[in-house]
C-alpha cells in the first residue's frame, strides 16, 4: 500500500543473511576487515577494470565526499536543477566541498544535455579571478525523474569535461534500475564513457544502509579517505557495510531485485495511463512514475489507505509511485483497481 519511496521497504533477505553470517566473532576495524578487503577485487570483476571503492552509509554522504575530492572551494559543480544533490542534501556538497559553487541548469525530463553544459562553461569566465572555476560536472543515473541517460548521452557529456578538463560525477542512488533498463554491462555507461567516480546505491534497492563510493581514476581518490575520516563516515565496524555490498553485488542479486521495480512501475504507468484524464509526466525508464491523476481518484486512493507523494505541492495532482524490489503484482494490482473503481464513479457522477 506504501508507493512514497522505495526507502519504506524492508531489508533484502539474501542481505540480511549476509548480515548475519559477518556476525560472527571478532574482526578487524575500520576497514580492515577481510569483507571490506574484498570489495575492490568483487567490484573489479563487476566493472571490468581496476576500481578503489569507498563503503558509506548514506547517499548524501557519498555524493558529498566524493564531489569534495574532485572540486576545490572555489570550484563550480554542473548538475541538473532537480539533481539530489541540489534539492535534497541540505547544503552537504556545498559543506564537505568547502564552499564549492552548484551550477544548476534545467533540461527536459531530468536531464542534461552536453549542448546546454558546453554553452554554459564557455562562458564561464575560465580563468578569470572573480568568477568560481568550472571544477566537475554531476549527473543522475537513473534521474530524479525516473528516466534514463543512454550510453550516448553520457558519452556527449564527459566529451564536454574533457574538453574543460572537468570530473564527471555519478550519483547512483538508482544505478541498478538504470542498467536494468538498458540492458548493458556497468562498464558501458561509466568509466567507457568517461565518469570519473560513482555512488553506487544499494540501500533503495534492498540494502539496509550501504553505498559504494567508487573511483575509476585512482588518482582522484587519494584524499577520499582522509575527508571520509574527518567527516565522521568511517565505520569502525566496517564489516557490516561491506557485507551488504557484497551481497548486493553477489549472484546479480542488484539486478534481480532492481529488475522487479521496474516491472512494477511500467505495470503501474501502462495500466494508470488507460483511464481518462491520467498523463504521464515523464517516460518510465526506472521505478519512479509520475503521473497526473484527476483529485477524485486521488482522494479515493488515499482514503483506500495507499500511501505517496503529491509531488508539487499538497494541492497538486501529479503524484509519485514509486516500485521497489519487494513490491508485488498483489500490491499493484490493488491500486490499480482502485483507480479504476473511483475514475469510474466520476464517470458515473456526471452522467
Amino acid at each position: 500500500m506504501n508507493f512514497c519511496s522505495d526507502n519504506v521497504t524492508a531489508i533484502s533477505p539474501e542481505i540480511l543473511t549476509a548480515l548475519a553470517n559477518v556476525n560472527r566473532g571478532a574482526a578487524m576495524p575500520y576497514g580492515e576487515d577481510e569483507c571490506t578487503k574484498r570489495l575492490n577485487t568483487k567490484f573489479a570483476e563487476l566493472f571490468e577494470t581496476e576500481v578503489i571503492v569507498f563503503p558509506v552509509a548514506t547517499g548524501t554522504a557519498a555524493n558529498a565526499l566524493a564531489l569534495s575530492t574532485i572540486a576545490p572551494p572555489f570550484g563550480a559543480v554542473y548538475c541538473h536543477q532537480a539533481a539530489h544533490i541540489n534539492v535534497d542534501e541540505c547544503g552537504a556538497p556545498e559543506f564537505y566541498t568547502g564552499g564549492a559553487k552548484l551550477v544548476t541548469l534545467p533540461g527536459s525530463n531530468g536531464k542534461l544535455s552536453a549542448q546546454d553544459l558546453a554553452k554554459v562553461i564557455a562562458l564561464s569566465g575560465i580563468g578569470v579571478v572573480h568568477h568560481v572555476q568550472p571544477a566537475a560536472i554531476s549527473i543522475t543515473q537513473a534521474t530524479e525523474a525516473g528516466t534514463v541517460y543512454s550510453k550516448s548521452e553520457v558519452e556527449q557529456i564527459a566529451e564536454v569535461a574533457l574538453t574543460y578538463n572537468l570530473s564527471l560525477h555519478m550519483d547512483g542512488a538508482r544505478f541498478a534500475n538504470a542498467i536494468a533498463r538498458l540492458g548493458c554491462s556497468p562498464a558501458d555507461i561509466t568509466w567507457r564513457c568517461g565518469v570519473d567516480v560513482l555512488c553506487f546505491g544499494a540501500t533503495k534497492n534492498g540494502a539496509m544502509a550501504a553505498e559504494a563510493v567508487i573511483f575509476f581514476d585512482r588518482n582522484k581518490a587519494a584524499t577520499f579517505s582522509y575527508r571520509r575520516k574527518r567527516s565522521g563516515h568511517l565505520f569502525s565496524k566496517m564489516r557490516f557495510l561491506s557485507a551488504q555490498l557484497e551481497a548486493y553485488i553477489t549472484n546479480d542479486l542488484w539486478l534481480k531485485n532492481a529488475a522487479n521495480a521496474n516491472i512494477m512501475a511500467d505495470k503501474l504507468a501502462t495500466e494508470l495511463t488507460n483511464l481518462p484524464g491520467v498523463e504521464l509526466c515523464y517516460p518510465v525508464a526506472a521505478n519512479e512514475v509520475f503521473i497526473q491523476l484527476p483529485e477524485v481518484v486521488i482522494a479515493g486512493l488515499i482514503a483506500d489507505g495507499f500511501q505517496f507523494y503529491r509531488w508539487q505541492g499538497e494541492h497538486s495532482t501529479v503524484v509519485r509511485l514509486v516500485t521497489a524490489f519487494d513490491t508485488t503484482d498483489e500490491s499493484v494490482d490493488a491500486l490499480i483497481k482502485a483507480a479504476y473503481v473511483h475514475s469510474a464513479s466520476v464517470a458515473r457522477s456526471s452522467l
